[in-house]
């Protein structure tokens, strides 16, 4: 088992991670000190894969536990699911010394999360991930959110859980298409943060898609090691943690003008670190040499670079409900080499224009 230690401001949490961790849940909780009732949240879908074995490990270890589950997707993600989560937590007698557990992928964190923040004014959280997007990425750093209809996560708040446990066995259970999604988080951080790591990724390729080998374990801790370098450093997001948007700007407005229906939120991103790579290029930030490489790399995993059909404007218009906009700009993760990008917030219209045009007509 590895365990990477996080500092946040409301205290230290560990992330670990390890092989058959999922069995292991009571008496990892144990150690870490919990002892109230569990609730623990999951979607339908991962509930039915692992939510008895986990509540009868659970029971075994001596824990109350009481489940809620909900349709899986995006379109879970809302305040009227949270309002649902509410209403179980009162009438199943929900006191502040319990905790929520989110088990399952990004949605149900980010839900999950939200939830623990609010209610009560804030029980402990425990994530306990399924997806390999939410093991690199959600389930570490702190930010839960719910959707609203002209935006992605623009209703949240910073709340770290009390515990990560990370256990690539479920991985399992994924479809191919989510394991490569996925790894588009694991190409951002590694094409913004660690030119070593990218060129690992280049290297293994199609093995990162095959979660019975030894390399998916390696990328994962590596990439939750990036992910915790940054947050102990810009828990909130007011500097260095805005190069983990790299390909968000555009990628959440692809997802808010389909209605998150078209990609999954992996996909749009690597057609955002695409289409971030192109106005880098056209601002002379950029090799054009690099872009492709990164293009390359994403095509390799599985990934689209890419979205024919959507229309120009209405994307720069869910932009601008974006919220990364400051002051009427937005701003923008643009990468200068591998290893190393620049946050900007002079980008001219027309450059942006001109990338999104290229996007849309391949």
């Amino acid at each position: 088992m590895i365990r990477i230690a996080i500092q946040a401001a409301a205290g230290k949490y560990e992330v670990l991670v390890g092989r058959g961790l999922l069995s292991s849940a009571a008496e990892l909780l144990r150690e870490a000190g919990f002892a109230g009732c569990i609730r623990l949240m999951a979607d339908e879908t991962v509930y039915g894969l692992y939510g008895a074995r986990v509540e009868d490990r659970l029971r075994r270890g001596g824990f109350a536990v009481e489940s809620f589950a909900i349709p899986p997707g995006e379109p879970s993600k809302t305040l009227e699911t949270a309002s649902r989560a509410y209403d179980w937590l009162v009438e199943s007698g929900t006191e502040r010394r319990d905790l929520i557990l989110a088990l399952g992928g990004g949605v149900v964190g980010d839900l999950a999360g939200f939830v623990a923040a609010t209610f009560l004014r804030g029980l402990r959280l425990v994530q306990l991930p399924t997806s390999l997007l939410a093991q690199v990425d959600s389930s570490v750093g702190g930010k839960v959110a719910v959707n609203h209809p002209r935006g992605k996560n623009l209703i949240g708040a910073f709340y770290p859980p009390s515990l990560v446990i990370v256990d690539p066995d479920t991985l399992s259970t994924l479809p191919r298409r989510e394991l490569s999604a996925a790894l588009a988080e694991v190409a951002k951080m590694a094409f913004t943060m660690d030119e070593l790591l990218f060129g690992e990724l280049e290297r293994e390729g199609e093995s990162l898609l095959r979660p019975e080998g030894d390399a998916i374990e390696r990328t994962i801790a590596r990439s939750i090691e990036l992910k915790a370098q940054v947050v102990e450093e810009d828990e909130r997001e007011s500097g260095l943690r805005a190069i983990l948007n790299y390909g968000h700007t555009i990628g959440h407005a692809i997802e808010a003008v389909s209605a998150y229906q078209a990609f999954r939120h992996g996909e749009a991103v690597a057609i955002g670190m695409v289409g971030a790579a192109s106005i880098a290029v056209r601002l002379g930030m950029l090799d054009a040499a690099i872009a492709r490489r990164q293009e390359a790399l994403l095509r390799h995993l599985g990934l689209p670079v890419s979205c024919p059909g959507f229309e120009v404007e209405r994307l720069l218009g869910a932009m601008n409900h974006d919220k990364k906009l400051s002051g009427g700009q937005l701003t923008w993760v643009l990468p200068e080499r591998i290893g190393r990008v620049a946050i900007r917030r002079d980008v001219p219209l027309a450059v942006v224009r001109n990338a999104l045009q290229e996007l849309v007509a391949r």
